[in-house]
């Protein structure tokens, strides 16, 4: 058998074929990086960050969100197992348009069901999507002006979540204040920028993403009296699956019925939008690490992620429904891995081995009461963290989508209707407004003007 220390430079990383996918294993077809699993230890906040999000959602007690957010930890394994190199996460920008849309159902089964038949659509559609090799040629058709409409209202909706009466602002309202405005310092600004490439320190604080702010957010957010100071509790935790089982899935209360499989089509197809852009961006990613490591090849292949995370939401919508769905990108922490990786071989041997075991030091992490309990009294100022961040990005790239000026008016309506009304008046609204005002030209990017007319730059 191949192993790692045995590729030849300007290979792939060995592996076992098995159809689409290409098994490998730690230690054995990669080098297990122990940076990136300690790191990922530490990261495992992140995931927790999930729970709030259930269990506002659902009304579910903490210990079962827990046992969903375990559930779907294991499952981040299989795309570095079966050979698709990104660190996978939420759909975050996705979550808001499904919380509008659940919401529509009463508390309880029934809405628990509304979730199931949702997860399930889009688990099945991007798993035909994938073994079609359909998922450009769907995306593309799109006018331009919807899926600018689409992504830029995933990205108000994902802030207005925070802010909304009752929203997590409301409970941590300086927390979160500082920690947006640290994080934003940290991520976007040119000047933090300019002074982490001439220290190291800075440097590695960079790197973590926003690990450190959910660390500063432990410590403030008790200072303020936003909350109490965590009670570390030692051993390993507990997740409550007999309950998540018997009362959140399809084994205890039953199979959704066809009305609500038919409902949830207008969220599918707006959630698949986005989530198709994290595929874009896990390629254009993975392409430039590969010109700056020639000595391994990089074979990522969109259809087969498509295979992966549509199982993934496909299973989880049966064994444990989840309002974070099951994403193929977490992106600040593959372009983490990624950046670490460009340093060469002995940095990180195999890109594999940073994904992979970045994601095994998380369910490690998540096993980890102390871990657990160090930041489960700020979980909601790492979900408003998320979500702003979020935001941020969505409403750019939408923006960015937009081919001219009235392509710009239309998504603006189409985000607006989006908040408020939900994914399929956003539909209607966005078919009619692109037909009325384009004709013919419905299917043409910025429709009959010139792309030019925009008088927006690309940075």
């Amino acid at each position: 058998m191949d192993t790692w220390k045995n590729r030849v430079d300007g290979e792939e990383c060995p592996y076992i074929p098995l159809g689409p996918f290409k098994l490998r294993l730690p230690f054995i077809h990669y080098r297990f990086e122990w940076p990136d699993y300690l790191q990922g230890l530490l990261m495992c906040a992140v995931d927790l960050a999930a729970i709030p999000l259930i269990t506002d959602a659902l009304g579910m007690p903490f210990e079962a969100a827990m046992a969903i957010v375990m559930l779907n930890g294991l499952f981040y394994l299989t795309h570095h197992l079966l050979g698709d190199p990104v660190v996978p996460g939420w759909i975050t920008p996705a979550i808001p348009l499904l919380l509008v849309y659940v919401q529509g159902f009463e508390m309880g089964p029934e809405r628990v069901q509304a979730l199931m038949a949702f997860q399930m659509m889009l688990g099945l559609f991007s798993i035909t999507l994938g073994a079609t090799k359909l998922a450009n040629k769907v995306v593309h058709v799109i006018p331009t002006a919807i899926k600018s409409g689409i992504i830029m209202g995933a990205g108000i909706a994902a802030v207005s979540t925070v802010f909304k009466q009752g929203g997590k602002f409301d409970s941590f309202p300086w927390t979160i204040t500082i920690a947006v405005g640290i994080a934003f310092y940290l991520i976007y600004s040119k000047h933090f920028a300019q002074l982490k490439a001439k220290n190291k320190v800075l440097n590695m604080i960079g790197k973590l993403g926003i690990f450190p702010i959910i660390i500063l957010a432990v410590i403030v957010a008790p200072m303020l009296a936003e909350t109490e100071w965590p009670t570390i509790e030692w051993g390993i935790t507990s997740p409550n699956f007999k309950l998540m089982f018997s009362e959140y899935t399809v084994f205890g209360i039953g199979f959704p019925p066809a009305s609500m499989f038919l409902s949830a089509i207008p969220t599918v197809l707006a959630a698949y939008i986005v989530l198709f852009g994290d595929v874009l961006q896990s390629e254009a990613i993975l392409e430039e690490a590969d010109e700056d490591r020639p000595d391994e090849k990089i074979d990522y292949d969109p259809n087969r992620a498509h295979l992966i995370f549509g199982g993934r939401n496909a299973i989880m919508s049966l064994i444990g429904p989840d309002v974070t769905m099951a994403g193929p990108l977490w992106a600040a922490m593959h372009v983490v891995i990624t950046e670490r990786y460009k340093q060469g071989k002995k940095a990180m041997n195999s890109v594999f081995g940073g994904s992979g075991s970045f994601r095994w030091g998380t369910n490690t992490g998540l096993l980890l009461l102390p871990i657990v309990s160090l930041v489960k009294p700020i979980l909601g100022v790492a979900l408003a963290l998320t979500l702003i961040i979020q935001g941020f990005v969505s409403v750019r790239i939408g923006v960015l989508e937009s081919k001219s000026q009235k392509d710009l008016g239309i998504a603006g309506v189409i985000a607006a209707v989006l908040v408020i009304k939900g994914a399929t008046w956003a539909f209607g609204v966005g078919i009619i407004l692109t037909l009325l005002l384009y004709g013919k030209n419905f299917f043409k990017k910025g429709g009959e003007d010139n792309p030019s007319d925009l008088f927006i730059k690309k940075q």
